[in-house]
Formats: C-alpha cells, structure tokens, sequence
C-alpha cells in the first residue's frame, strides 16, 4: 500500500514509540537518535550500502530516489567516517527527501540542527568520506542499527528513535496506535483526578502466575 499524505498525516499524529507496543522487531537500536530533537519524519526506505570513506553511492541515491523518500545508510559497522555532514543534508533537504538514517556517525552538527532536517545517526565525527566510486550499493535489503530494511519499508523516526515497519500490512499497528493515542487523553484526565491505572495490579502482583505456569509444566 503507497503511503499516501493521508496516511503521512495520520503517522504524523502518533509516535514510534506508541507503535512499538504493537511490533515484536523492526526497530532500531537506542544509539539511533536525529541531530535536532524535534525532528519526526516518515517515508519508504531507499536503502545504500557504502563502506569506509568511499560515499559515491549516496550521491547516487540522492539523485535517484524518489521525493518523499527516507535514505537509509548501511555503513557496514564503520564508525569512523561520517557520510553525512551540512551539504548533504541540505541537499537532501532541497531534493525532497524526508529524512536521512545512517547506521554511523555525522557531522556538522551544530548547523544540522540550525537546519531543523531529519538527520538520525549513532554519533558525531570529525573525520568526512569523500565521492571515490569504488564501491557501494544501493536499493538492496539492508542491516541498519539492528534493524533489517527492506527496499519500499516505512520508516519512522522521532526524538525516542526509529522503527521500521513493512511495505505491506502496517495499517493494523497505525490503527492500534491511533486508538492507544484517543485512550491516553482520558487516562491524562484519570491521573490528574487523583485516580490509578485501570489494572488490578494488586491483584496481578498475588495471583503469582510463574508458580502456575511452572506448575502446569510439571510433568504428572
């Protein structure tokens, strides 16, 4: 199903994190985090695989992906140089794209944040790649920041990290989360009137269900 603007807008409303209740993988590790805090994107993956300081194939996928589009970066567990500085990310900014994610570190931060652009990294250099053309690939299934990424996943992102859903088959989670959103703004209004949780916990805590299930398991 093509991510519509509707359905951007609707991501838009919700957050990664809320949707990670309903996933069990597709997310990125803690370190995976935007430059500019405030940043929250959403777009399919166009993918890049690049290797050390060789950065040609991202100047590829700049020009050849679709507006609209997340580039996500497999540095191949290089985390020395950073492919991503100031001018990449304004050029990705000028070409449409929604945000950039790279499995490695950026650079130019200070202007990256002034810029307010999705830029999602594991951590911040001084040392640059340069355009050699040697090596790389691009709109391949990938490994990023502990996350498998296909070609056409959604990619979603905000200050609390990134979560990858499939192409196909994410209205189910967008939906959980969008009614997970409507139920916190009454539990907003449960809490500051002084009441608890709606859950037993008291209840849960002495009902002891390990021993059950350990006992279940017992062989008779």
């Amino acid at each position: 199903m093509a991510l519509s603007k509707e359905l951007i807008e609707r991501f838009m409303k919700v957050d990664p994190a809320t949707i990670g209740h309903y996933i069990s993988g597709g997310y990125m590790r803690p370190e995976m985090k935007p430059i500019c805090k405030n940043s929250k994107m959403i777009g399919p993956a166009y993918t890049v695989r690049m290797q050390g300081k060789d950065s040609a194939c991202l100047y590829y996928a700049m020009k050849h992906a679709p507006k609209g589009s997340v580039l996500v970066v497999d540095r191949c567990k290089d985390n020395t140089y950073a492919c991503v500085g100031e001018m990449v990310a304004l050029l990705s900014k000028c070409r449409g794209f929604a945000g950039i994610v790279v499995d490695g570190p950026a650079t130019d931060s200070v202007s990256i944040e002034k810029m307010g652009y999705p830029i999602f990294c594991t951590g911040i250099t001084a040392v640059t790649t340069n355009v050699i053309g040697i090596s790389g690939e691009v709109d391949v299934p990938i490994s990023c920041s502990g996350a498998v990424v296909n070609p056409g996943d959604i990619v979603f992102g905000d200050a609390d990290g990134v979560i990858v859903l499939p192409s196909d088959g994410y209205e189910e989670a967008l939906e959980k989360a969008e009614a997970a959103v409507a139920n916190e703004a009454e539990l907003r209004k449960h809490f500051l009137n002084g009441e608890f949780a709606n859950i037993n916990i008291d209840r849960l805590w002495n009902a002891d269900v390990l021993g059950r299930i350990n006992e279940l398991k017992k062989f008779e």
